[in-house]
């Protein structure tokens, strides 16, 4: 299908989130890969990341983009080459893409109660306010590892730990925003993070506050 969403948090920044629908004929068969994309598409082994894959790309020509404008630094994080800032996510079938004049993360994930089960792994300071005794607990439990993710991602520091060096403010599912930090080095970033749910998925992104 097309676009699915379009979000525009502030005017330098615009959020794209494509419902993958299509077969990997018809997602590849419109677009240019350049080489490198090619040979990694050509490696995955499941069709679910092709067709992940390749949506990013159709986001990107929705954004005026074409996968020649994409790279990537040491790091892993995606750049573009007029030099706005760029953040990427797909899980199962859903993508997004937010490019803004920030810097700027963002993450989508399918809502599963076997999150549950890492919870200890990415949350210390968040247990103070969020009980598995809570009937939203899974959906605030996905709006938080997908915060994190996305401050994960803007940051792009080797050994930033969610345990460790984020945390998110208290907030109710219907804000659909909230404040977090990563304390870091001895230093704390303030972030602006916005969350949504849509068919079973969680999507959040954050931006300098």
């Amino acid at each position: 299908m097309p676009l699915y969403k379009t979000l525009s948090p502030n005017s330098q920044t615009t959020v794209k989130i494509w419902k993958i629908t299509e077969s990997y004929t018809d997602l590849i068969s419109p677009i240019a890969l350049k080489t490198e994309s090619m040979e990694r598409v050509s490696k995955m082994k499941s069709e679910l990341h092709q067709r992940g894959f390749l949506s990013v790309r159709h986001l990107l020509a929705e954004f005026g983009y074409s996968d020649s404008d994409l790279f990537y630094d040491e790091n892993g994080k995606p750049h573009l080459k007029d030099g706005k800032h760029i953040s990427i996510s797909h899980s199962f079938t859903f993508s997004a893409v937010v490019v803004s004049d920030n810097v700027v993360g963002i993450d989508v994930e399918k809502q599963r109660e076997k999150i549950g089960v890492i919870a200890h792994k990415f949350m210390d300071y968040e247990f103070q306010y969020l009980k598995k005794t809570d009937t939203d607990y899974i959906n605030r439990l996905t709006v938080i590892w997908c915060i994190k993710e996305s401050l994960y991602k803007l940051f792009a520091t080797p050994g930033l730990s969610f345990l460790q060096h984020t945390l998110v403010i208290p907030f109710t599912m219907a804000e659909g925003s909230t404040i977090a930090w990563i304390d870091y080095l001895d230093k704390k970033y303030r972030y602006q993070t916005t969350f949504l749910e849509f068919e079973g998925f969680t999507c959040a992104f954050a931006l300098p506050a």
